[in-house]
């Protein structure tokens, strides 16, 4: 395996282990600080990081956008998204929250087929099923664990599948770099509404476990930006999957918190699912190239 490759697996898993230290810490601070305060901070952290990292590189016309409506509705389904999560995350463990949304790369597929008259084989349909069998058995409806909340992590699954969706269309005519910054600043903006009837005095600790989750999501999606471009994606997604034993570590040591058998199960499913669906990506890749 080239060595880039490998590089870019390594910055992959590095990624998602950011992520899921983002999870667990901002279930973490929302047992004490306000939720629409966190949210701010997130994005502000994100939004500042990135000008200070961008602008000097690539001069004030990273700003320039030829779909500035496109941009603003991109910002505003990832700030709903974002909202979502954050709900969810005060009520549902972070394994079977970070599980649950990883259902996305199968949900793309299926949008992709209703929204935009893709072609999706019979396999595929059938791991767009399995996924979903995999959410049902952590999620379990009507059985003794289920709660209401564990729905919670499909309306995040809905807008971030969105959101990457549109991701996927505009990249072609948009710099990555500037929807990065406009998605940054529009959350910024957005949730800075609600700052003065959410703010709060908070404790030093408090304030540290705020720049961890910072610094947790301005550094993974940097890692994973050095990833995309050192490495295919059909490489190097089924290594994305990572992120839910990460998530499940994250739980263990933070909340003493283990999935039962039933949802380590459904996140077996779910991981399964997907890295196959990568794997069948791969090789329809590999056949069209042979083809060509």
């Amino acid at each position: 395996m080239p060595s880039s490759a490998l590089t870019g697996i390594a910055l992959t898993l590095g990624a998602v282990a950011f992520f899921a230290t983002l999870d667990t810490a901002t279930k973490l601070i929302l047992t004490t600080v306000p939720m629409m305060m966190a949210l701010w901070f997130r994005y502000f952290f994100q939004a500042v990081a990135t000008t200070v990292i961008v602008v000097p590189k690539r001069g004030w016309g990273i700003w320039r956008t030829a779909r500035p409506g496109l941009q603003l509705l991109r910002g505003l389904v990832l700030v709903s998204s974002s909202l979502a999560a954050f709900e969810a995350l005060k009520h549902v463990q972070v394994a079977e929250f970070t599980a649950i949304v990883s259902l996305s790369p199968l949900v793309i597929t299926l949008l992709a087929a209703l929204l935009f008259g893709e072609r999706v084989t019979s396999l595929r349909w059938l791991l767009v099923l399995g996924g979903f069998s995999g959410a049902m058995i952590i999620i379990r409806p009507g059985g003794e664990s289920f709660s209401s909340a564990l729905l919670l992590p499909l309306l995040v699954l809905l807008a971030n599948s969105t959101f990457q969706l549109m991701t996927s269309r505009m990249v072609r005519t948009e710099d990555p770099m500037t929807m990065h910054l406009y998605t940054g600043w529009i959350g910024t903006l957005v949730t800075s509404v609600a700052l003065p009837w959410a703010w709060a005095q908070l404790s030093g600790y408090e304030w540290i476990l705020m720049v961890i989750m910072g610094m947790s999501a301005a550094v993974g999606h940097f890692m994973l930006i050095l990833a995309y471009e050192r490495t295919p994606v059909a490489v190097m997604a089924p290594y994305i999957y990572a992120q839910i034993a990460f998530a499940v570590i994250g739980g263990w040591l933070v909340f003493s918190h283990t999935p039962d058998g039933w949802s380590l199960l459904g996140m077996c499913v779910i991981a399964g699912c997907g890295a196959s669906g990568t794997w069948l990506t791969l090789r329809q890749s590999r056949t069209a190239q042979q083809a060509r």
